[in-house]
């Protein structure tokens, strides 16, 4: 514990509006017994909810408005720990995200240099891992997805970005698993060597009997494409986030018996089953960040996430931010 609170305010990445984003000096809530204040080291941006908040696409959502502070991929270092908050000084944490900014909403809150956050809500992690631990919350957005106590084996992943292949190494760690992943964009088909998965464009796969699919691209006109190459009394597995309804035609789907089902956000079990993989060696996150730029060049930053094909995981360094 800490007796001592640090200066309580943070240089934050701000969404004033649509693809309008700023850095400004925000004051940060005063910690409770029960929170913890942590200095951000780096912070990731995801390309799919955090492009719909960009983009101004995002649908309806508990705590969306403008302007906000996104950000859910966090990782940093505590510097101040309440009484009852569970934590240390010191230890490296991994941030899903924070609400500490008064009247700035924290939509998901954790880009930002200096966070206060409940320490129920932080997972300490592995100073080995660096800034890989940024990929905590995706790794287990895919672990969440696939490996409930009555899921089958996923056989076909849809997207090849940062999501899709953590699931497809997830998947791959079941027994006799090898999935298959499609990917239309030449330039993300490669990087699977070694981690027991395979990846084509759909228009190379012949196959029509998968038994479970998942689809993580977030195109809500996909289903019809994925119920044509599913097998009877096959699932499809909705992992990514669509901005717009989602529909299929119900006749091919009525003759295969098909089953949907959707996956929503990771849970804290999830997390710490992701970071006992990680421990284990079982599990990678070896070539996922692709990106990585200071802090102060944020908006740059954002733009390169979301428009280049190349960017897998970009991530912001706040280590400079004093």
């Amino acid at each position: 514990m800490s007796a001592t609170i640090p200066n309580l305010e943070a240089l934050a990445v701000v969404l004033e509006e649509p693809e309008r984003l700023s850095l400004r000096k925000l004051a940060l809530t005063p910690p409770t017994d029960e929170d913890v204040v942590v200095d951000i080291e780096w912070s990731g941006i995801s390309t799919g909810t955090e492009r719909l908040l960009w983009s101004g696409r995002m649908p309806e959502f508990p705590g969306m408005g403008y302007p906000l502070v996104p950000g859910y991929e966090s990782v940093g270092r505590v510097v101040h720990a309440g009484a009852q908050a569970g934590l240390e000084v010191g230890q490296r944490v991994f941030v899903p995200g924070a609400v500490c900014y008064g009247e700035v909403r924290g939509l998901f809150g954790g880009a930002a240099s200096r966070v206060v956050v409940p320490g129920k809500r932080l997972l300490p992690v592995d100073d080995a891992l660096g800034e890989q631990a940024v990929l905590l919350a995706l790794a287990a957005t895919a672990y969440h997805a696939i490996a409930g106590p009555e899921s089958p084996h996923v056989e076909l992943i849809v997207g090849h970005g940062v999501l899709g292949r953590l699931l497809a190494r997830i998947a791959a760690l079941g027994e006799g698993s090898r999935p298959v992943v499609w990917e239309t964009s030449q330039v993300r088909r490669s990087g699977a060597e070694g981690h027991g998965y395979d990846v084509m464009s759909p228009d190379d796969d012949q196959r029509r009997d998968y038994g479970s699919i998942c689809d993580m691209s977030g195109d809500p006109g996909i289903l019809d494409s994925l119920v044509a190459r599913m097998a009877r009394g096959g699932e499809i597995i909705l992992g990514g986030f669509y901005s717009q309804p989602v529909c299929f035609t119900f006749p091919p789907a009525f003759m295969r018996e098909a089953r949907f089902r959707i996956a929503a956000e990771f849970q804290p079990s999830d997390l710490a089953a992701v970071r006992s993989l990680l421990e284990s060696g079982r599990l990678s996150l070896d070539g996922l960040i692709t990106h990585r730029v200071p802090a102060t060049e944020a908006d740059s930053a954002y733009r390169t996430a979301f428009g280049d094909p190349s960017c897998l995981k970009m991530i912001l360094d706040w280590r400079s931010i004093s």
